[in-house]
């Protein structure tokens, strides 16, 4: 089990000017415990409005450069030294289809959001994580991936393999750590309310099926609240249980016999 949000003191969202970053950075400052809340995103207008709801709002495109990454974590830990959870929901799906013409730019573009600036993120926290987690403070690393990274849609393909990129990254990165005080949480939605699919015209088509918004961040908050190492439902909990779950026990067994093999 991880920590729970209950215990954090400074909770930094991306991607939360909108969709399930935007609902859960509301949550998460409604807490009983009155975490900190830093919304980061693109949309000055939502920022704004984060900000009358006593969010702190800072505006940062992820879809960005390594150097200009690690600049603003930086910025983000000399600011609210008292970090000590991420939640890495920004995120982008598109439509590809390979008997038609593909855009590799887009593909690119898509991976670097989706999965790029979570690892960077990730990489460029981590120090100032492992010396708040040794003094005594336990952390959390809150990827949101989906339901697709288990099952994969075959119309969104790219978006579908960047997040079983982030869920792989979750198995492997909560056995790297489980001698930390930091706890990996996979946050794995089933299809929820969202602007994410107005690009690609589907939102009218999928509004019949979605979970609603409220529902689905109620929901994730007591999975949070409960430490859960994944914090799934509907489809994605059914087919994370099915499929995913027996890895978790194999890759610890994995590390076990790599480390054992390392030591002879």
């Amino acid at each position: 089990m991880a920590p729970s949000i209950n215990n954090a003191k400074c909770v930094l969202v991306t991607g939360a000017t909108s969709g399930i970053g935007r609902a859960l950075a509301l949550a998460i400052a409604a807490l009983p415990s009155h975490p900190t809340v830093i919304g980061v995103g693109r949309r000055k207008d939502r920022l704004r409005e984060l900000k009358e709801a006593g969010i702190e709002a800072e505006e940062f495109d992820v879809n960005t450069d390594r150097a200009s990454m690690k600049g603003f974590v930086d910025e983000m830990i000399k600011k609210y030294p008292e970090i000590d959870m991420i939640l890495l929901a920004a995120g982008i799906q598109r439509e590809v289809h390979f008997k038609k013409e593909v855009n590799l730019d887009s593909i690119a573009t898509e991976l670097n959001i989706n999965y790029m600036s979570v690892v960077a993120m990730i990489t460029f926290f981590m120090p100032h994580f492992l010396s708040k987690a040794a003094a005594g403070q336990p952390c959390i690393i809150a990827p949101v991936t989906s339901g697709l990274a288990y099952i994969p849609a075959p119309w969104v393909v790219n978006y579908s393999a960047s997040k079983a990129a982030v869920h792989s990254l979750c198995i492997a990165l909560r056995v790297q750590l489980e001698d930390t005080n930091i706890g990996v949480i996979e946050i794995s939605p089933p299809l929820v309310e969202s602007e994410l699919h107005d690009v690609e015209g589907t939102t009218d088509a999928l509004s019949k099926f979605w979970v609603p918004i409220d529902a689905y961040t109620k929901e994730a908050i007591e999975g949070l609240q409960r430490g859960d190492d994944v914090v799934s439902s509907g489809f994605a909990k059914v087919a994370y249980e099915k499929f995913e779950k027996p890895k978790d026990g194999m890759v610890s067994e994995m590390a076990k016999r790599s480390a054992t093999h390392s030591k002879k």
